[in-house]
């Protein structure tokens, strides 16, 4: 393999394990926040009891997502940097403000949860965890931010004499940050996690309460205070799940709009159709020009589009070997305009991108996120009217795929969207093959990989023992909250 491949794969390795962490990061600080806000306003300890159990297993996660995030910028260097010399001014800006004002966000005020139980007054306390969910959201806007601007180029020039893409002024990093493909996506993405968040308290209250029926004994207070957390995870998992449905056909309009050819990849769509009917199961022949067999619910993928005709895999081929990349309305953005002459001298390029991983990719992410639905409804059935669920090896099953349902839907929705946009890295602009480190050979980039995925197999075992550990241990003991008066009183690890 050459050095492209393999530092392709060893971005793709390191993103999906870091976003194994982000969407439980991203929705669970919200979802603690709220616990610990009826507890304050109820006084009651059960939910003083949930906040500090689920805040732990948070705390967990966020910790190695951390780690695990901290690489991802480090390749841009390693493996990318002929990308980071092109794009750096128009991707370093979003990137920057993560970390300066997101990501410090996040962490002083996560750090003063951690610490402030009995410093700062309940009220004051409680803010610090809104604080920080707020910076874990703001986090994923300025990095959606950078990768719209990889999908659809906004608000960029090319300077002539540095060779590189540049923001056109204030004026184009706003452009940046009102791009239509980051207005769709950023709900997309919230919703999601909010899924990730809910079916993960669902199922782990859900898992207790079968073994508390199991057991027949309980401490006092626990069934109704894991009855609770489980019916309002489920509830925050199907509630979310609209709202990602809602979203996800905005992002199917954007989408075709900015990137046709993703689109009819995703539909395994070979020739331009009128009235385009959505594919429930397609097979195409190996070079993937051509359907084989499929089974199809008529007129679907032209709703779901937005477009009465939509373009196919083949005609989108010949277009661009004509015309270069177009947009679905056959316009470019600036930049793509004015790097078209540079692109179609120095770059031979097949626009086509990898159809069967877009096409099953899309499908995986959809049948996965109706899977954690289905168990989402199964679980307030089964809690209605005070019972309890009967302890089984299914029931165990479907707990814990409430959560990994929609983090794995999560994963192969981001495989879909980055495999889609190939070959390019910057969509119209830049080629994948383009981007690589010249200096890296393929034996380092090949090294760095093989280091990488050993060390995040070991932080793999680590994650899901202490999240396994924290999780069957059940609700804590609290005790009662009071606020030390001696200001030079040791700082408390509350967890």
């Amino acid at each position: 393999m050459d050095a492209v491949t393999i530092a392709r794969w060893q971005f793709g390795i390191t993103t999906v394990y870091h976003y194994f962490f982000v969407p439980i990061t991203i929705a669970m600080s919200m979802l603690v926040a709220v616990l610990q806000t009826i507890w304050v306003k109820t006084g009651n300890d059960a939910y003083l009891r949930l906040t500090k159990f689920f805040g732990k297993l948070f705390l967990i996660n966020f910790a190695l997502g951390v780690v695990t995030g901290i690489v991802q910028e480090f390749q841009f260097g390693m493996n990318w940097s002929e990308y980071s010399r092109f794009v750096g001014d128009i991707f370093g800006a979003p990137l920057a403000l993560e970390a300066l004002l997101a990501f410090f966000l996040e962490s002083t005020f996560i750090g003063l949860w951690i610490f402030g139980w009995d410093k700062l007054p309940k009220k004051v306390h409680l803010m610090t965890i809104y604080m920080a969910a707020f910076g874990t959201m703001l986090s994923a806007v300025f990095i959606l931010a950078a990768n719209s601007w990889m999908q659809n180029p906004v608000g960029a020039v090319f300077n002539e004499v540095s060779g590189r893409a540049e923001l056109d002024g204030v004026a184009g990093f706003l452009e940046v940050l009102t791009n239509p493909v980051l207005l769709v996506t950023l709900p997309h993405v919230l919703f999601a996690a909010y899924m990730v968040a809910g079916g993960l308290m669902a199922g782990i209250a859900g898992w207790h309460l079968a073994k508390i029926n199991r057991d027949g004994e309980a401490r006092e207070g626990d069934t109704a205070a894991y009855r609770f957390a489980a019916k309002f995870g489920a509830w925050v998992l199907l509630v979310a799940s609209v709202g990602v449905i809602i979203t996800g056909d905005m992002q199917a309009k954007v989408m075709t709009q900015v990137q046709p050819m993703k689109m009819a990849a995703a539909e395994a769509l070979f020739n331009t159709t009128t009235n385009a009917p959505f594919s429930v199961f397609t097979i195409g022949n190996r070079d993937g020009t051509e359907q084989v067999f499929a089974i199809e619910i008529p007129g679907l993928l032209s709703f779901m589009s937005g477009h009465d005709e939509v373009q196919g895999v083949n005609d989108l081929r010949e277009q661009f070997a004509a015309d270069g990349f177009l947009r679905n309305d056959d316009t470019q953005t600036t930049l793509q305009q004015q790097y078209a002459s540079i692109l179609a001298e120095n770059y031979d390029v097949n626009p086509m991108p990898n159809v069967p991983i877009s096409y099953w990719t899309f499908r995986i992410m959809i049948g996965l996120g109706f899977v954690g639905m289905a168990a989402a409804a199964l679980i307030l059935w089964t809690l209605r009217k005070g019972r309890l669920p009967k302890p089984s090896p299914l029931w165990t099953l479907i707990m814990f795929a409430m959560p990994l349902a929609p983090l794995f839907a999560n994963s192969f929705g981001w495989i879909f969207t980055e495999m889609g946009r190939q070959p390019w890295l910057v969509a119209g602009v830049m080629p994948t093959a383009a981007g690589v480190s010249p200096t890296a050979s393929p034996a380092e980039v090949l090294f760095s990989m093989i280091v990488y995925t050993l060390i995040y197999g070991g932080l793999a075992v680590i994650e899901v023992w202490l999240f396994l550990k924290y999780a069957k241990k059940g609700l804590p003991d609290v005790a009662p909250v009071e606020v030390q008066k001696d200001p030079d009183a040791p700082l408390t690890f509350a967890y």
